[in-house]
């Protein structure tokens, strides 16, 4: 949003703009589900004071629970992902995204610390690619669009481990290239310990998310409220 208010050419201008409306469906749900895991975990390591009005934490709870349905909910973001923003301009702004992610994991491999997050996205990455073609060959769109929401979260798990590589590649730059203090060598160890635990404990779930999506399972499209409690 930053670039595109002082773009000036109009191709540049449109790239941007197509940029934005793909991860404007990541942005608004993806912390909307996962940042509530947080106020969830916060409740937990406070036990039963956590559930009760001693600390602010259920609040916060009940508060962020609105996340999910103000800016649309869950589903509905990944119908958006997919249905119009990928399959609208078949899947090219995601080529874009793609290259962009490609350039980052480039410049982590020159840190061997970063290795192991690197190729970790890189793998989750190709299979985001190769689901998202899977998905647009398929022209039935209620097939296609049947787990829509598990692969705008998928999406977002990989978006997500992109930053991290971003944020674990400027720290190591950091501390290859000059003497911080000791505070700050232990923030910029801490971006990579958090990168870590995003790459080995998080980014896993997404591959085993577009996998699914690209079998093309029809489980859910086919139940029927009548499955359940008869005619």
């Amino acid at each position: 949003m930053d670039e595109l208010a002082v773009e000036t050419d109009a191709g540049r201008r449109a790239d941007l703009s197509s940029m934005l409306g793909l991860l404007t469906p990541v942005v608004k749900s993806w912390p909307s589900e996962h940042c509530l895991e947080a106020n969830k975990w916060a409740i937990q390591v406070l036990g039963g004071y956590g559930y009760t009005r001693d600390y602010p934490v259920e609040r916060l709870y009940r508060d962020n629970r609105l996340n999910h349905i103000h800016e649309g909910t869950f589903g509905i973001q990944g119908l958006d992902l997919l249905g119009r923003k990928i399959v609208g301009d078949s899947g090219a702004t995601l080529g874009r995204l793609v290259s962009m992610v490609r350039a980052t994991i480039a410049e982590a491999v020159e840190f061997p610390d970063l290795a192991e997050d690197a190729d970790c996205l890189t793998r989750s990455l190709d299979r985001l690619a190769a689901t998202t073609a899977t998905l647009l060959d398929c022209r039935d769109v209620a097939l296609r669009t049947a787990n829509a929401t598990i692969y705008l979260d998928a999406f977002g798990h990989v978006v997500i481990g992109w930053l991290w590589l971003w944020q674990a590649r400027v720290a190591a730059a950091r501390l290859a290239s000059e003497d911080p203090s000791a505070s700050e060598r232990d923030f910029y160890r801490g971006k990579l310990r958090a990168c870590r635990y995003f790459t080995r404990q998080e980014l896993p779930l997404a591959n085993a998310r577009l996998e699914l999506c690209a079998s093309l399972d029809d489980s859910c499209l086919i139940t029927r409220a009548t499955d359940f409690y008869g005619a």
